[in-house]
This record gives C-alpha cells, sequence and structure tokens, in this order.
C-alpha cells in the first residue's frame, strides 16, 4: 500500500478535526483495553444518538434493529475483521443517516444537503457515501488500509 494513501487518509481526519485522536488510535492493537474503551466510547456515543433522535412511530423499530447492529460492527473491529467492518459500517451509516435526516438521506441531493449544514458534516456523510460503493472483496485492499478508512468514522461517531 503506497504511503501517501495513509497520508491522505490522515489529511482527511485532519479536515474533520480529528487528526489528532485518529493518529493515536491507528497504531493501537486492536483487542487491547485502550482500544475496547475506545470503542466502548463509540458504541455509548453511537447508543445515546441513536436514542435521542426523533423518528415517527413506524420507524422506531429501525432505531432498534441499528442499535443491534453497533455491538457485531464494535467486535468485527476487535477481531480485526476489517473487510466485513467496512460492510457492516457502510450499513449503520446508511440507516444513521435516515435517522437524523428522514427521507432526504436517501435522495441524490443527500450529501450536498449536509455540506450546506456543516462542511464537516457534509464531508463525513460524502465519506460515508463512499463506504458503500467500496467493495473490498474485488479490491487489492490490505487490512491496513481498511482500518485507517474505518476509523475515520469511528472517531468522528464518537465525537459527534
Amino acid at each position: 500500500m503506497p504511503a501517501q494513501d495513509l497520508a491522505a487518509v490522515a489529511d482527511f481526519a485532519k479536515a474533520l478535526g480529528i487528526v489528532s485522536e485518529y493518529k493515536r488510535l491507528l497504531k493501537v492493537e486492536k483487542d487491547t483495553e485502550e482500544m475496547r474503551k475506545f470503542l466502548g466510547h463509540f458504541q455509548n456515543n453511537l447508543d445515546l444518538l441513536i436514542q435521542k433522535t426523533w423518528v415517527e412511530k413506524v420507524d422506531e423499530s429501525r432505531k432498534e434493529k441499528l442499535q443491534d447492529k453497533v455491538p457485531t460492527f464494535v467486535t468485527l473491529i476487535v477481531k480485526a475483521d476489517f473487510r466485513q467492518a467496512i460492510e457492516e459500517f457502510g450499513s449503520i451509516l446508511e440507516e444513521l443517516a435516515y435517522l437524523l435526516f428522514g427521507n432526504q438521506s436517501t435522495g441524490d441531493d443527500f450529501t450536498e444537503y449536509t455540506f450546506r449544514i456543516d462542511i464537516e458534516m457534509g464531508l463525513f456523510w460524502w465519506y460515508g457515501s463512499q463506504l458503500g460503493g467500496l467493495k473490498v472483496g474485488s479490491v487489492a485492499v490490505n487490512d491496513e488500509f481498511l482500518w485507517a478508512l474505518l476509523l475515520i468514522g469511528i472517531c468522528y461517531l464518537t465525537n459527534f
């Protein structure tokens, strides 16, 4: 994996305002107390975000299903199964976008819409939209790079 790819990911972390935490965690082993603590913060923050999201009664089950996906995702990270984790995370982000923005999140102009709200938020949701199109099984992408991509979203949502 060319070094410039990881450097570009770090530059993106900087644009999102999460570069110091991102760089610190990039080097932490996945199955350690430090990483488990961080992932616990991530899970707690995401759970709080999901719980505090107001939705129509018909969408309450979507909130519950999304909350059920988060522990599975965290387990994939701890196991360093980044190929499966990136697919799961794309699904989590898609559902979270729906809970936060409703039907607007399914429109072709969703990323543009989020950029109008806040530049960093727009960058984050653009990032999320790119994960869904990443077919890691068909591309020669190493785990280090996948972890770097996942960590961007995890850090951002932990500090959202």
